[in-house]
């Protein structure tokens, strides 16, 4: 993993990722952490549920169908969500 230094960080930023991390029960380091993973859009709870989403997904398909007819189910789907 890598390793990141950021100076000069607000001290009415510091307390708030302080409360923040005191009120759910984790460090200031892994506040910060999931907060920079939010911030650049690979938040772990995030994809997780995705991820358990897209599974349950799969579930429900057929197993007789080629993988290219059941991605491109599950694009039409998303696409059809999006738009709505």
């Amino acid at each position: 993993m890598a390793q990141i230094t950021i100076r000069n960080i607000d001290d009415a930023v510091m307390q708030a990722l302080r409360r923040r991390a005191t009120a759910a029960g984790r460090s200031t380091e892994e506040e910060a952490r999931r907060a920079l993973a939010t911030a650049a859009g690979v938040d772990r709870d995030g994809s997780r549920a995705r991820l358990t989403e897209v599974r349950e997904k799969l579930r429900r398909m057929p197993d007789d169908q080629p993988a290219e007819v059941l991605v491109r189910a599950m694009r039409d789907e998303r696409s059809r969500r999006l738009s709505d």
